[in-house]
């Protein structure tokens, strides 16, 4: 009996669904992402230099003419201008480095229930992030001797800062964990994100009649 196109397009369907489907398995993407976050973010913490951060304190303290709650609010005013280049000016020659530098690594905070100042250094040298820290610390604190006539509120170093033993910056374990997540989230992101094809099985595609198949079928209709 000679074979209709019909009947070849058929054969040939069923010795291609007899074949091994080599498709990779969905949760690869998930595996791929996040061996290839963890491998980059890994690199990164290796290669990255290690800082180190220092900090030193200073509390503002109400004179004979003033109160706390003034105190108070003179160290939230000297926490915003520790920053400024009236102070960071001063502060270079004790520090040993440009004002830039001292801009770029060198932030302070207050506490809106106690007047203090923290004056925060960092630097891939451990000694230079906590001359810096003093440094600035002890800069402020000249600036603040200047107005204590009219503000009436002293302020004094309460901690001195010290060479830090270990580095504040994130170790190649870490940032290879937090690598590994975010590769493992972005290949879920891209199996969300995969089209599907309809009537397609796991790892097979889906059989698309043939125009020969189809034109047969027409004429059987």
């Amino acid at each position: 009996m000679t074979d209709t196109p019909a009947r070849q397009h058929r054969q040939v369907s069923a010795l291609t669904r007899s074949l091994p489907s080599w498709s990779l398995p969905s949760w690869s993407l998930l595996a791929a992402g996040a061996v290839a976050g963890g491998l980059l973010g890994g690199g990164y913490g290796l290669v990255r230099t290690p800082e180190y951060t220092a900090t030193s304190y200073v509390v503002a303290v109400p004179t004979a003419k003033s109160d706390t709650a003034t105190a108070l609010g003179f160290a939230q005013a000297y926490g915003r201008v520790a920053t400024q280049l009236a102070v960071l000016g001063d502060a270079q020659v004790r520090a040993g480095v440009p004002v830039a530098t001292l801009r770029r690594g060198v932030r302070t905070a207050t506490s809106p229930d106690a007047p203090m100042v923290s004056v925060t250094a960092t630097s891939d040298r451990p000694e230079l992030a906590a001359g810096m820290a003093n440094a600035v610390a002890r800069a402020l604190t000249r600036h603040a001797e200047d107005a204590e006539p009219s503000t009436h509120v002293e302020l004094r170093q309460f901690a001195r800062a010290v060479n830090p033993d270990e580095p504040s910056s994130a170790s190649a374990g870490v940032t290879g964990l937090v690598g590994a997540s975010a590769g493992g989230l972005l290949g879920g992101l891209a199996l969300l994100a995969r089209p599907r094809r309809a009537g397609a099985g796991p790892g097979r595609p889906a059989s698309v009649p043939g125009p020969a198949f189809a034109a047969d079928t027409q004429r059987q209709l």
